[in-house]
């Protein structure tokens, strides 16, 4: 491969930060299912992984050691790793911290390999601690293959980035229908910079953190008069797919059902059709009417909590009563989120949370109002 204008691997990626879990602990990856997927996922063709330091409260490396890279030959699939910029104090941590990853994967080089989560302000950190040098050097070295960086900012920034690095070979952007014209998220405005400066994407957050999975049910009539047996994620996914620049969709797949289903229809890919394009604009146009909170569940909210509050999971349960109404499930989500973990109510507003939410929500303020319903 010697260039991504060579790459034409199936679209769709094996995002590792959803992965199957014991007792529900995301530090107890099940390997048994993960090994199961991972197997399913190759044989059918499919060959891109994506990992990151961070992910499953750093299990998620460990276990595509485990359950691919000792698997199966280093040649038979992709990897892509990130470098936690928030963890490089001074120049000499990316170093550690690379060779600490190439160690936790049990590989020699990463095919792919992303400054992880930027934005104004790491912009201009990396750029004073010499991030995009390391990155460089390490291609040199042949211990990368393709450098890039995924992002939550705006188009403005975006286009400054591209425009002071473009050794830049790609960009990971979310990118869904729902915010495909959000002001916050402007997918829709980033995608148009990465085009400009021809830039391929990879698309993370696809199925909105699963929110476009489970649709309320005046916004998913009009996906199922199109096509009652396709799963409302098959929708999502394709959208991304359908997008002329993009190379790589990701999928953060739990279980083997979704994972299979995601493969059915994107092995043998079709761009949406115009009339299903129709649905999805009018998907968007009622689900813009239901007051549900916009979290992907990246989690990166919950480590800097002092009240160590899982915020993910209470705006999960949140939505749970706007979508399907308060009852037994949205009751027994609430009890999960708050298992061995803060009460909403027991926010002290610090703020840590919001400094580290990708999606600009107003979190101190969502969590009064579940606390209202909740408690």
């Amino acid at each position: 491969m010697s260039g991504l204008q060579d790459f034409n691997e199936k679209k769709l990626g094996f995002g590792c930060m959803r992965l199957p879990v014991l007792d529900g602990n995301m530090e107890q990856i099940d390997d048994e299912r993960f090994c199961e997927m991972i197997d399913s996922f190759l044989e059918q063709g499919f060959t891109y992984f994506d990992t990151a330091y961070p992910y499953h409260n750093q299990k998620s490396e460990g276990a595509v050691r485990r359950c691919l890279v000792e698997r199966y030959p280093r040649e038979r699939f992709y990897l892509a790793d990130k470098m936690p910029l928030w963890l490089g104090k001074e120049t000499a941590d990316y170093a550690k911290i690379f060779n600490e990853q190439l160690e936790r994967c049990g590989v020699d080089y990463f095919d792919f390999y992303l400054l992880h989560a930027m934005d104004k302000e790491s912009f201009d950190e990396t750029e004073a601690k010499g991030g995009y040098p390391f990155v460089k050097e390490m291609k040199a070295a042949g211990k990368i293959k393709h450098i890039g960086f995924s992002f939550h900012d705006t188009a403005e920034v975006l286009d400054e980035i591209l425009t002071k690095h473009p050794e830049m070979e790609f960009v990971q952007l979310q990118i869904n229908y729902y915010d495909w014209e959000s002001e916050s998220v402007q997918s829709r405005k980033c995608y148009e910079v990465a085009v400009k400066h021809a830039k391929p994407v990879i698309v993370m957050e696809p199925v909105k953190g699963g929110t476009l999975a489970n649709l309320a049910p005046e916004a998913a009539a009009f996906l199922d008069e199109m096509n009652s047996k396709a799963s409302y994620a098959s929708f999502a996914i394709r959208y991304a797919a359908s997008l002329e620049n993009v190379f790589m969709v990701l999928s953060g797949m739990s279980d083997l059902e979704q994972l299979q289903d995601n493969t059915s229809y994107m092995k043998e890919f079709e761009p949406l059709a115009e009339s299903e394009q129709e649905g999805i604009r009018k998907v968007v146009e009622a689900l813009s009417k239901l007051p549900t909170i916009p979290c992907t569940k990246c989690r990166y909210c919950v480590d800097g909590c002092p009240k160590k509050i899982h915020i993910p999971g209470l705006f999960q349960a949140y939505n749970n009563v706007v979508q399907f109404g308060d009852n037994t499930v949205s009751r027994r989500s609430y009890a999960q989120a708050i298992k061995d973990h803060g009460l909403a109510s027991e926010c002290i507003g610090c703020g840590k949370c919001e400094k580290s939410c990708p999606q600009h929500l107003e979190i101190r303020e969502l969590l009064k109002d579940v606390s209202k319903i909740f408690e």
